[in-house]
């Protein structure tokens, strides 16, 4: 059911544009969220108007933090993405055998070949050889519509600080709660968010890695969430409602050597 209080438009009536705006506003977001979408054609790319199209070889991470930081709608294929890691965690490009092994990890990132291969193999990602390219772009430049050539996003993604995220988390949980279970993949993290979302639907939090600080722009307070636009929905459903009940964000800090016992009182009703 949602809020019916006057005034107040019900989240599942919302524009995309909307839905970014309230969680921008919830959560006081330094950086807007964004959508990503797989496309099985890179024509229906390249029908996106003002899609802009990389003129250098990038990591996902650039792709992203040109979205989020900038404000772009940016389509790209296999080809304009440096190497298999990027690529094959959204799906993108041909197998490869030997990027199973992560032989090109040893030495760097892992000690030995088998501890490479390992984590390989734990890297969520999209099956290979559906779709030939991804759009992301801000929510709000989405129209919803899966009619239109800038339709309903497969994910949406948006970063924000730890007090954030948990709140975010507990919206989520208000109405049908579940225990969420997130794994940390260590590097090429960008699989615990994004390659994720994209294969399960599911809401996806990830720490994000090395190369997501370095090369996407990404702040070192900042976590990833990922997931769909329905989920946020449900998380602003419930964070509404925990607004209502006096726990909001940004959290108010009681003082560590008070009395406790008003504040547990009012937020827990011990």
């Amino acid at each position: 059911m949602t809020d019916k209080k006057p005034g107040v438009k019900a989240v599942e009536t919302r524009t995309l544009a909307e839905l970014a705006a309230e969680l921008e506003g919830m959560l006081k977001l330094k950086v807007p969220p964004i959508g990503m979408k797989l496309l099985r054609s890179v024509e229906d790319m390249e029908s996106i108007p003002r899609v802009r199209r990389p003129k250098s070889i990038h990591t996902m991470d650039q792709i992203v933090g040109q979205a989020t930081r900038l404000g772009w709608t940016v389509g790209v294929t296999a080809d304009d993405l440096i190497g298999d890691q990027c690529r094959f965690v959204v799906g993108l490009g041909k197998d490869n055998p030997e990027w199973h092994t992560g032989e090109h990890m040893k030495g760097v990132w892992f000690e030995t070949t088998e501890d490479a291969t390992r984590h390989q193999s734990a890297m969520h990602r999209v099956p290979l050889g559906t779709y030939q390219a991804l759009v992301v772009a801000p929510l709000r430049k989405w129209s919803g519509n899966p009619d239109e050539a800038l339709g309903t996003p497969d994910i949406a993604l948006f970063y924000a600080t730890p007090g954030a995220m948990i709140y975010f988390i507990n919206g989520l949980q208000w109405r049908n709660y579940r225990n969420f279970q997130w794994g940390v993949v260590g590097e090429s993290s960008c699989a615990d968010s994004w390659g994720r979302a994209l294969k399960t639907r599911e809401p996806s939090l990830s720490i994000p890695c090395f190369a997501e600080r370095r090369y996407g722009g990404v702040l070192d307070e900042e976590m990833l969430m990922a997931l769909t636009t329905q989920d946020i929905s449900t998380a602003l459903n419930g964070m509404r409602a925990l607004s209502q009940n006096g726990l909001r964000y940004p959290f108010p800090s009681y003082g560590i050597q008070m009395d406790v016992r008003a504040g547990m009182a009012a937020s827990y009703k011990s």
